[in-house]
């Protein structure tokens, strides 16, 4: 009453009722004011309980042991830690989107990390931090659902490799990749094209399409938002790059409608490359192939993995030991594929920044033909370094190697040609190369000399030891610069010596199919005006080769005589 009184005296009835509403207003600021504070506290505040997890990695998780959090555990550690790509819940997607992204299966959030997190962040959030960073660290996946195979989807001939021992380079199977977008530094020289991409990549094999995912504001700043990339190193061969399938590098805002989602996430880098081209051609596909893929994933030291498009079955399985030494990883045939492949890096297109064939330029690589063909020597295991040395006085007989061709360009009196090569001292050697790359490199690699008409045969010259020598038997037709491109040039650089040796009209075989004095014998240079088809069909398709081993003999004399320098 004493108080009422007072208030009465000092306010009208109108100030006291307004006075009222704001101490009821204060009160319920101050009421909520004291909840969002200690909010944290209110709840039964259980000791943090530590469990230990175990699994097939032997290490430690850390888990926070509330109500919540350990209901979620257990239905997902008791449960398979094995998530299958095409068989995950929707329960474990929903967990594995909100735990923190992790696309390494050797996760860098260890133990001791872990640790500091907990003693430095006491509250209940950073624990569920804990939690849910040793959640996402033990769901490991596992693609066995559908493995990478050297099996394109529309083409059942592609070689099955599902029991290879190369790992499968995956690590999620599902949601997007955390990752910083970098622009594409993408690279248009005259011999290759190639886009080096760093962040959120996904591929659509489908339509040919690797999406980077960006913000808008990226992609409105950037002059491009795609680049057309024809992954095959022989740029400028319309013929050549006519055979090789054309993909889109594209920029792509996260919200887009048209972003595919990953199926499966892998943890390496990956190099997407053409298999096409002039493939079917062996000099063409070390040239054009694997030099070029020599040069752009040896600095990986096998920790990348390999998207192959226009993948041709024959082609893979004939150099699958070389593609094994160059990645860990079991290669994908990438065409067709109706999955989403991720990476946080990629490179589009094969580096070759040299017009020359055969070769590796040092002064613009970290490597070098010396390199390359070391690579080769361990990865067949080709025993010889050096060609042999002849010294005045000793017994040993260099090896000659006659490459035998059948359908053209053959020799028609291999028989006079070993005779003689044997009265001059040499052991001698015929063989002919076939699908068995490993097996015909060390016969190569255990020869001094080796001969043979022009032709893609004289490409296994990369697995001659060095300081070996190299005959070219040059056939008519004006081939000589074709000869001097292809074989004289790059033998230099492989410090393999070289000599040639150019036959006349009575040595070849059109003698027999045109007048002596056609056009074909007396000037192909004018063949040459019809067109390359047409010097082809002719010079190379139709023509076969009978030495004259008196006029080659002194040939042969001069490969002795360089093997005593």
């Amino acid at each position: 009453m004493k108080y009422q009184t007072l208030l009465a005296r000092s306010f009208s009835k109108h100030e006291q009722k307004k006075l009222g509403y704001w101490a009821l207003l204060a009160c319920l600021f101050i009421a909520l004011s004291f909840f969002i504070n200690f909010k944290p506290f209110m709840g039964p505040l259980s000791v943090l309980n530590l469990r230990l997890s175990t699994g097939e990695d032997e290490k430690l998780h850390l888990f926070d042991d509330t109500d919540s959090s350990l209901q979620i555990a257990k239905e997902t550690i008791n449960s398979t830690s094995i998530v299958n790509d095409t068989g995950s819940s929707h329960e474990e997607a929903e967990i594995m989107s909100s735990a923190l992204t992790v696309n390494d299966t050797d996760s860098s959030h260890g133990e001791s990390e872990i640790r500091e997190i907990i003693v430095n962040n006491a509250t209940s959030r950073s624990q569920e931090v804990v939690f849910k960073e040793s959640l996402a660290q033990n769901m490991k996946t596992n693609d066995s659902s559908n493995p990478p195979q050297f099996v394109n989807e529309k083409d059942t001939s592609m070689v099955n490799n599902t029991n290879s021992s190369l790992p499968e380079a995956t690590d999620a199977s599902a949601g997007t990749k955390n990752s910083t977008v970098e622009p594409p530094l993408c690279t248009f020289m005259g011999r290759s094209d190639f886009c080096e991409i760093k962040g959120d990549i996904r591929i659509d094999g489908s339509s040919y399409t690797v999406f980077i995912v960006s913000s808008e504001i990226d992609i409105l700043a950037a002059e491009n938002t795609s680049w057309c990339i024809r992954p095959y190193a022989r740029k400028g061969d319309q013929a050549a790059m006519g055979a090789v399938r054309e993909w889109t590098v594209k920029l792509v805002a996260g919200a887009s409608h048209i972003l595919p989602q990953c199926t499966q996430n892998h943890s390496v880098p990956a190099i997407l490359f053409s298999a096409g081209g002039y493939s079917g051609n062996h000099f063409h596909s070390f040239a054009d192939i694997i030099v070029p893929l020599f040069i752009t994933s040896r600095p990986y030291n096998g920790d990348v993995q390999f998207l192959i498009t226009n993948g041709l079955t024959a082609w893979i399985s004939k150099l699958k030991t070389l593609m094994k030494a160059l990645s860990r990883y079991q290669p994908i045939s990438i065409d067709y594929r109706q999955d989403i492949h991720c990476y946080d890096s990629m490179t589009v297109g094969l580096i070759r920044r040299t017009s020359k064939e055969l070769s590796i330029d040092p002064s613009n690589s970290p490597y070098s033909m010396k390199d390359f063909r070391q690579f080769l020597r361990s990865s067949y295991s080709l025993k010889r370094t050096m060609a042999i040395k002849i010294r005045n006085g000793s017994r040993k007989r260099p090896r000659l190697v006659i490459i035998s061709r059948k359908r053209s360009r053959a020799f028609t009196n291999v028989g006079e040609i070993v005779s003689m090569a044997k009265r001059l001292g040499f052991r001698v050697v015929v063989a002919e190369p076939d699908a068995d790359v490993s097996g015909f490199a060390k016969i190569i690699n255990s020869c001094d000399v080796m001969m043979g008409v022009h032709g893609a045969g004289l490409t296994n010259m990369v697995f001659l030891p060095e300081k070996a020598v190299l005959v070219q038997v040059i056939p008519i037709g004006g081939t000589e610069w074709l000869s001097k491109t292809y074989f004289e040039e790059p033998a230099k650089d492989m410090n393999i010596r070289y000599l040639d040796y150019k036959i006349r009209v009575e040595e070849s075989s059109l003698i027999h199919q045109y007048p002596a004095d056609h056009v074909v014998l007396r000037d192909p240079s004018e063949i040459w005006k019809q067109g390359w088809s047409a010097v082809q069909s002719i010079y190379l398709s139709k023509q076969n080769v009978t030495l004259d081993v008196n006029r080659f003999r002194p040939t042969l004399v001069k490969a002795l005589e360089l093997l005593h320098q």
